[in-house]
């Protein structure tokens, strides 16, 4: 086998060998993420678009009952979870990502108490840029040790600049 090194995210393990990038889903964590999404972002998309479409419709309805404040709440949440649909079509959930096509990767250090620390490669796939997004453990999973060696494995092996 090849040796690779490795450090652990949200729902299991990043694997960094010489070739590819390879993750793994482990755990109750990743058992969900695999049913939930298997390794297409497509399913949580269509999920979102009927939320917004659901929530377009008692807008409407709201707005012919002149019940304007609600009419304009659900149309703020709407336009929210359409910007959020758009920004997320280029990404990706595939589980291998070859080295050769890896673009650059991103670090983003976590808010504590409102996000995660994650890395964004971006990637080509099909000559199209992908973005996948690596979530690392949270604080109640010893997320600042476990993010240090993740960075320090992805500097290592000349990924993170």
């Amino acid at each position: 086998m090849e040796s690779s090194k490795l450090f652990k995210t949200k729902t299991g393990f990043c694997h960094v060998l010489p070739d590819k990038l390879m993750l793994t889903r482990e755990g109750a964590a990743g058992e969900a993420a695999k049913k939930l999404l298997g390794n297409s972002i497509a399913r949580p998309l269509i999920m979102y678009g009927l939320i917004v479409a659901f929530l377009l419709y008692n807008a409407y309805i709201s707005f012919g009952q002149k019940e304007y404040g609600v009419a304009i709440f659900f149309t703020g949440i709407s336009i929210w979870l359409l910007y959020g649909i758009s920004r997320s079509v280029n990404n990706s959930a595939t589980s291998e990502i070859p080295r050769a096509a890896i673009q650059r990767v991103v670090f983003k250090p976590a808010k504590p108490g409102l996000t995660r620390a994650c890395f964004e490669v971006f990637f080509t796939e099909n000559g199209v840029v992908k973005k996948r997004l690596i979530f690392l453990p949270g604080s109640l999973s010893n997320g600042p040790a476990e993010t240090a060696k993740a960075v320090e494995v992805m500097s290592s092996e000349g990924l993170l600049h």
